[in-house]
Parts: structure tokens; sequence; C-alpha cells
């Protein structure tokens, strides 16, 4: 056994028989130096071994403190620590996809053919040829005041009361998700993540060097409810950042009820969340699925959405529902995107004075249904049945688990050699607890072309299967 593991192991007893209370502080490194007489760097492999198995947990510029112990079952929560190391590799993966003439299976948006509307390609052009709807309109944050107030009156008609000086403006979903976790933390707290999401989260965790506590997901409900409890109980938390309605890239709406209990935990414990719903007008049936900002009563919640996958990436225009933290992040907007494109915004402002939008929603929502039953049945006549393939009524993802000898990423690679694009789960997943799944997008037609190439992924995989 190596010296920090046997300091670790010698810590690890104090902590648990009770010796060190929970948020207790630990000895200094230097004091603990000088106490065991072991090296500096020993003992912070120490430490951060503490800290991996969830018993330390550090401030910055304060030290290490003790967690709180509880007497749940050890539910696997997983700690990620400052090493976060995603952006190369999605880089690399975009950089793989890019070209025209790969099949996108693998892409993030839907079908262009399927986003661009007349109407508002039409709008468009009309301001084209006035010059003061792009040299006279003011560009600051937080963005158009009409747009703005057309999100806050979309907001009320969900029961959400919502005044324009809530709304800022951004360049996309991704963009009002990295200004709200800038407003709210420091280099060094800890943030909350579902273990499978979204890349962006992870590459913006790396960016602002925090660290992440991960939940796994909850078979029925989606959310663990009792495995964020005891999260949040455990660590100095601050923040989390969820998508909870069409969640990429598994698809799961989480229900109205998990909703409401989870936001009397952020009230309870003054915690705050930032949600991705950039997929809230992608639900099939009748009903809309509710924000969390609808359960939010005490200001907790900053809501993010776009229109960029309803109207298209060229359309990359979101908002953050900043409320208090409206002002906060006008500023940091104004060091970084500076402002979002007043032209588009005007368009915008334009094409939705009409029900132009809600026609196109209509139709957009309808043609991904079908396509997404498609692949599906396709996918679950055909992949091996050791295979299993996740559907949920909303959005255009399928979310694929594959036999666990089966790496995900091999297969990515290897349809690649085939001219065709999947998503392989380790850009979703960094704790290397899954590496069997991929996502695929469902929101083309399922012709020749498309068939074509799911058969080279069943081929694919039926051959690792019998490696």
């Amino acid at each position: 056994m190596y010296k920090s593991e046997q300091l670790a192991h010698s810590l690890k007893v104090l902590i648990e028989n009770g010796t060190w209370k929970a948020h207790e502080k630990l000895p200094s490194l230097r004091q603990q130096v000088e106490q065991s007489g072991l090296s500096l760097i020993t003992v912070m492999n120490a430490y951060q071994e503490l800290e991996a198995q969830g018993l330390i947990y550090s401030k910055e510029k304060s030290g290490y403190f003790v967690v709180e112990q509880t007497s749940q079952h050890n539910l696997p929560v997983h700690v990620v620590n400052e090493t976060i190391e995603i952006n190369s590799v999605v880089f690399k993966y975009l950089k793989s996809i890019q070209s025209e003439n790969i099949i996108p299976l693998g892409s993030a948006f839907p079908n262009s053919q399927l986003l661009y509307s007349a109407k508002l390609i039409q709008s468009l052009g009309q301001l084209a040829k006035q010059r003061r709807s792009y040299e006279q309109t003011p560009s600051l944050p937080p963005g158009n005041y009409q747009l703005r107030k057309t999100i806050a009156q979309k907001y009320a008609m969900q029961g959400i009361p919502t005044d324009p000086s809530d709304i800022v403006m951004t360049s996309g979903g991704l963009d009002a998700l990295n200004l709200s976790l800038q407003a709210l933390t420091h280099a060094g707290d800890y943030i909350l993540l579902q273990e499978t999401m979204f890349y962006g989260a992870w590459q913006a965790a790396e960016r602002l060097g925090l660290k992440v506590i991960t939940i796994p997901e909850h078979a029925e409900h989606g959310i663990d409810l009792e495995a964020f409890e005891q999260a949040i109980l455990k660590y100095p938390i601050k923040v989390c950042m969820m998508m909870l309605n069409s969640q990429n890239p598994i698809g799961f709406t989480v229900s109205d009820e998990i909703k409401l209990k989870l936001a009397k935990l952020l009230h309870t414990h003054q915690i705050y969340l930032i949600e991705d719903d950039v997929y809230e007008e992608l639900y099939y049936g009748q009903k809309k699925p509710l924000p969390m900002k609808y359960f939010d009563q005490q200001n907790w919640v900053l809501h993010c959405s776009s229109f960029s996958k309803t109207l298209g990436a060229g359309f990359r225009i979101g908002w953050v529902y900043a409320g208090k933290f409206s002002e906060h992040i006008q500023h940091t907007q104004l060091m970084s995107t500076l402002s979002v494109n007043s032209f588009i915004q005007n368009a915008l402002v334009e094409y939705l004075s009409h029900r132009h939008y809600e026609k196109h929603l209509k139709t957009l929502r309808s043609t991904l249904q079908r396509y997404k039953k498609q692949y599906f049945n396709y996918l679950k006549a055909h992949l091996p049945a050791q295979c299993h393939v996740n559907y949920y009524p909303s959005g255009y993802f399928l979310w694929i688990e594959l036999p666990a000898r089966v790496n995900s990423n091999d297969v990515y690679h290897q349809m690649l050699e085939k001219g065709v694009s999947i998503t392989p789960s380790n850009l979703f997943n960094i704790t290397n607890q899954q590496n069997n799944f991929i996502r695929i997008n469902c929101s083309f037609e399922l012709n020749e072309t498309f068939i074509q190439a799911l058969n080279h992924l069943i081929t694919i995989i039926e051959a690792a299967l019998k490696d």
C-alpha cells in the first residue's frame, strides 16, 4: 500500500468513527505534512483520494472539510474533480462529422429541411430592404424589447408571471447556459449535473474550473430524487444544471410531481437550478410540459431556451429567464458575446407577431413524431435482441443501449469509415461508467440512404458481438 493510501485510510477511519464531525475542517496540507512527516505531494494525493470517495470536500482558499455522513444506503453519487477534460474530445468529434458527405445520424440539430420557415425567410428579406431595421436598432443587452415582451407573454400563458426585464437575449441556448453559470459560480465551486448530460454542460464546467457532482438517472422518473438529496446534503453544492424536458441524450421528460418535489428541495437548501429547456417545443401530444420555472416560488431557477432547435442553427437566438440576475448576466455578456444579432431579433419579432410560428411548430412536431417512430420500429425489428432502444414521446433522438462488451466509441469510428455519424456515450458521461450507449438523430426521412446507414450500424454491432 502506498503512503498516500495509508494516510487516506487513517483519515477515513477518523471520519467514519465520528472523531471528525460533519463540515469540520481538516488540518491544512502543510499542517498534515508536519504532523505525518510525509511529503506535500503524498498528503495532497491522500486528500484527493478522500474527496473522490465523497468523504471530504474543498472550499477555495479555505481548505478541506468533512462531508455529512447520512444513514441512507450508499447511492451511486459520483465525484468529478476539477480535472474535467472533455473540450478537446468534443472538438475532435464535431470536426469529424462536419463534412457534407457524412450521413448525419450524429447531428445535434434537427433536419434543416424541416426548420427554415418560408414565412421567416420572407420576413428576413423584407427587413433587409429596410436599413433602419439593422442600423438604428439598439443591439446591446438585454436585447430587443418587443422580442423579450413576446417571450414573457409565452411564459405568462403557462402560468408563470414574467416581465420583459426578467429576460436576457443570448446567442443561442448554450450561450444562455454559460452566462447563467458564470453569474452564479466561481472557480472551485461545486455544481451538480445529471450523470448523462449534454456535453455543453461538461465543457462549461471545464472552462470555469468547477467541481462536479453527478447523480444517476432514475429508470422510472428520470431524476433520482433520493440520490439528489443525498448529494446536496453531503456537498456544498451551489448550482445544479439539469435538462428535465426531452432530456438530451436520453429523451425522458420528468413529471410535474417530481419537478414540484425538486423545487421544494432547491428552496429548502437554497440551491440554484439552471434549467436547459431548448427542446421545450418538441413535445408530442396536446399538452406542453411545464418548465421547472413554473414550480419555482423563490427565484431559485434560471430558465434557458432557444429558437435554434425549432427554426434552425442559423437562428441561434436564445434567452435566459434571469430574474434578479438579469443585470449581472448583461454585464458578463458585454465582456463575452457583447450582443445578439439585432437584425435576426427584429425578424423574429415580425415572425412571432403573427401565428406563423405556432403553425410551423405543429407541423414540425407531427413530422418528428412520425419519423422517430419509424426509426424506432426499424431498429427494434433489426437490432440484435441484446440491444435496448429507449423511446420517449418527444424530440428527435433515440438512445440505444448496446451489450456491455460493445464500446460505442469503437462503433462510432467504424461508422465514420462508412460515411455515417453517430454520437457515442463518452461525450455525455465522463465518469467512464457508460461506454455502451449511442445517440441517433431521427429527424430525417427514413429513405434508402438512411436505411442503409442503419443497416451499417446493425452489421457493426452484430460483428462486435461475435468477437
